[in-house]
């Protein structure tokens, strides 16, 4: 009887994840192919701004950024964990991180996982605090 339960538990638990992944293919982030313009507007921690204009045949966020070298950063489990935007690196110890948000809206997604499209527009701000 003890087995039998535990076979249905592994059973659910697989179909669950097979659930999970369709619909993550089916209405997770989309890339788009081809030549496209997207713009970056660089927020450094002493207010200045600065904004990039990147051409480029990248589907995601994070090729559009590394083919202009705008950032770099630790690889994770996750994908990169941004520390550097234009030069400029936040000081961890000092409660300093780079966040990004897509025409002023935030993303839910790393820059690894953002698709892009021709007229895109993100900005990345130097945060302090947590």
């Amino acid at each position: 009887m003890k087995n039998k339960k535990t076979l249905i538990a592994v059973i659910v638990l697989v179909v669950l994840v097979a659930v999970a992944v369709v619909c993550w293919l089916a209405f997770g982030p989309k890339a788009v192919a081809g030549g496209k313009t997207v713009t970056v507007e660089v927020t450094h921690k002493d207010g200045t701004t600065k904004t990039f204009e990147i051409k480029t045949d990248e589907e995601f966020l994070r090729g559009a950024l590394e083919q202009e070298n705008l950032v770099a950063g630790n690889e994770t489990e996750y994908g990169l964990y941004v520390l550097t935007v234009d030069g400029e690196t936040a000081d961890e110890s000092q409660q300093e991180w780079w966040g990004y948000t897509k025409s002023g809206e935030q993303v839910n997604y790393g820059v690894d996982s953002c698709p892009i499209a021709d007229g895109d527009h993100y900005e990345f701000t130097l945060n302090v605090g947590w």
